[in-house]
């Protein structure tokens, strides 16, 4: 069984992003697919990459993601958040680096309630 480094979780607007890190050698997967296969543009995927980018972690972990909710761009953005999370769960240094880019805040705006 492989054994999760750490779990973070990410949310934009109305997306969900659960993500897992394990040891590994760089490879990302996002609902069962490859980063590359599930989101289309290449702006999603590097918005996706840029927290391991950003502490030089990208050839370092495996990273499992399950996301729900929202559309892709908001999709991606939980994603980017959680692995962010995550990543100082395993690092705390690297908590600076992650906060100045603004990579762990989570974005407030929220898509109004339904009225009935």
């Amino acid at each position: 069984m492989v054994k999760n480094l750490a779990i973070g979780t990410g949310r934009r607007k109305t997306a969900t992003a659960r993500v897992f890190v394990r040891e590994g050698s760089g490879k990302i997967v996002v609902n069962g697919k490859d980063v590359k296969e599930y989101f289309t543009s290449d702006e999603q995927i590097n918005m996706v990459h840029q927290p391991l980018l950003v502490t030089s972690n990208d050839t370092k972990y495996d990273i499992m993601i399950t996301v729900v909710g929202g559309g892709l761009n908001g999709q991606a953005a939980a994603c980017l958040h959680g692995i962010s999370r995550a990543l100082t769960q395993i690092d705390p240094d690297s908590h600076t680096a992650l906060k100045a880019n603004g990579f762990l805040t989570r974005d407030s705006r929220m898509v109004e309630r339904k009225k009935y």
